[in-house]
């Protein structure tokens, strides 16, 4: 090669180099979800040489929203993350991170036609922005253990209402003597373990409420949030449940015949569940009163979204496109069990071979149109700390009435979105 055309390769090579995007892509970092993401940014990447992602593991840290807050207090945040939790979207807002979505080119149509208006309308900010990509949900159930259900004499129906579940519950006490029990719900106080006990059961109990009402004022406290106490206190006072912790899974052991589920337990049960152990879907009791209706749960939703720092937002929404378009949420699904936010997948044929493939899918996927999630408030954590705390004291150790618990942690809730504490 001549020096005059080195030159001119090594000129054409930094020409390319410059006009090459780059965006920062940062996803969740259970295995599952980086197998995925690995797959897409490598296809992304052989299919647009303008435009490459690099994907970036997020920076080790207690939870997911205090990387994201403190990224975007150093103004260190990637253009794209896959792991927003939407609890967290007002503080992000509030900290002038994330970028307005509905600004960009064919959004709304592109979001309503995968996901539905009502999931889009779920995750508008009260502003009318939105600044949150609806991805995916996990919605939680209630798996239970088919031989040893059916060797108490118990039909799973029996399970649907709390005077049925209850009396499930004090038949398998009889039947085993106390050696095991129908449900065993956490006595861990961490804050976040009331998501898939007290939280999946008020949303059933009422009828898809979240524990703030429209204009952020505390509404937990009322007829299903005092159904709920009681119900749980009532296992733990008649000697139903287990009041200590334990390392063994109790579910697979058989000393728990039933135990929350979702999609994202679903991977660890193939993995761990004992051979021949059979157990099937069910959503969460609700009470008696709203027997017969359709049974609302926690969603455990997870989305994406663009952060205002980044310099490529248009190139970001391109390749938020593709993750979300219909056969990378298929991929989704097959690698990690989980459900997208996406509309007619029982009928999709590009979907027909995983369900069949995971015969335990369908009925989440059944469930996801009656999901909620958490609301959008800055004091979440500490709402949660307060229920939690009134959980320990007044349902599990009966230090108090479950009536009397639940107006502490309502009252402590109302003084910390006041701002008394």
């Amino acid at each position: 090669m001549t020096r005059a055309l080195a030159t001119l390769v090594a000129t054409l090579a930094l020409s390319v180099a410059a006009a090459q995007t780059t965006i920062t892509f940062w996803p969740s970092s259970n295995p599952e979800e980086i197998a995925f993401a690995t797959q897409i940014v490598a296809d992304w990447n052989a299919a647009n040489p303008g435009v490459q992602v690099r994907m970036q593991p997020l920076p080790a840290s207690r939870s997911t929203e205090e990387v994201l807050l403190a990224a975007i207090a150093a103004r260190t945040t990637p253009d794209v993350a896959a792991n927003i939790y939407p609890g967290a979207i007002s503080q992000f807002v509030e900290a002038g991170g994330l970028f307005e979505h509905d600004s960009l080119p064919g959004f709304l149509p592109f979001m309503t036609e995968r996901s539905g208006e009502d999931v889009v309308r779920l995750y508008t900010h009260p502003s009318g922005h939105v600044y949150q990509i609806p991805w995916k949900a996990n919605p939680v159930m209630f798996a239970y253990n088919v031989d040893l259900l059916a060797e108490a004499g118990i039909d799973p129906a029996d399970l649907a209402t709390y005077s049925g579940f209850l009396s499930a519950a004090r038949r398998v006490h009889e039947h085993w003597g106390g050696a095991k029990h129908l449900y065993a719900p956490s006595v861990d106080v961490t804050w976040w373990q009331r998501f898939f006990d007290v939280y999946t059961l008020y949303i059933a109990a009422s009828g898809g409420e979240t524990l703030l009402d429209a204009e952020g004022n505390v509404a937990f406290d009322g007829e299903a949030g005092l159904e709920v106490f009681e119900f749980l206190s009532t296992l733990f006072s008649e000697g139903l449940a287990p009041k200590g912790q334990t390392a063994q899974n109790r579910f697979f052991g058989g000393t728990a015949l039933v135990e929350q589920a979702g999609p994202f337990t679903m991977p660890f049960y193939e993995r761990n569940a004992p051979e021949g152990f059979t157990f099937a879907l069910i959503p969460p009791p609700v009470p008696d009163r709203r027997a017969g209706e359709d049974v609302y749960t926690y969603g455990d939703p997870k989305n994406i979204a663009i952060f205002s720092t980044s310099r490529h937002p248009e190139e970001s929404w391109e390749f938020i496109r593709f993750i979300l378009s219909p056969e990378n949420d298929a991929r989704f699904m097959r690698i990690t069990g989980q459900i997208p936010y996406r509309l007619g997948m029982e009928e999709d044929p590009l979907f027909a071979d995983i369900l069949e493939d995971r015969p335990n899918l369908p009925p989440f996927l059944r469930q996801n149109a009656f999901t909620r999630g958490v609301d959008d408030t800055p004091y979440l954590i500490e709402i949660f700390t307060a229920i939690s705390r009134e959980y320990e004291a007044a349902v599990v150790q009966g230090a108090r009435t479950p009536a009397e618990g639940l107006r502490r942690a309502a009252q402590r809730a109302r003084d910390i979105v006041s701002g008394f504490y």
